[in-house]
């Protein structure tokens, strides 16, 4: 996957990065498989990447990754909306450059917060 390599090439510049983690859950299966996996908390719609990293706002950014042209399906919308109303950053990206996009813009807000131990000045 395009986007997951680029992620790993530039963990030194982003080091939340190495954070992102792909979520499997919208392969085919074999029913056996699938049945198994249902039970073990796999859940339709739910988005295909997850990075686990407070920044601005958010708790965390979700990415579903879609071909040029493709569409999210209704489960997948659902989860979006969930997710957003949770005070997640949810984006539905349309091929890899867009969802490196909304990760870099991501990461921009997480730099401009105040850093960890930093006292404001008023």
């Amino acid at each position: 996957m395009k986007l997951i390599s680029w992620c790993d090439q530039n963990t030194d510049l982003y080091p939340d990065l190495a954070l992102i983690f792909a979520i499997p859950s919208g392969e085919n299966r074999h029913v056996l498989n699938a049945i198994r996996l249902k039970a073990q908390g796999v859940r339709p719609g739910v988005p295909d990447l997850c990075l686990p990293v407070p920044s601005g706002p958010y708790h965390g950014l979700y990415i579903e990754l879609k071909a040029l042209g493709g569409r999210a399906s209704k489960d997948q919308s659902a989860w979006i909306r969930r997710l957003s109303a949770a005070g997640y950053r949810a984006a539905v990206c349309k091929g890899w450059r867009a969802a490196r996009d909304v990760i870099l813009e991501y990461l921009a807000a997480s730099q401009e917060q105040e850093q960890p131990g930093e006292t404001e000045q008023v």
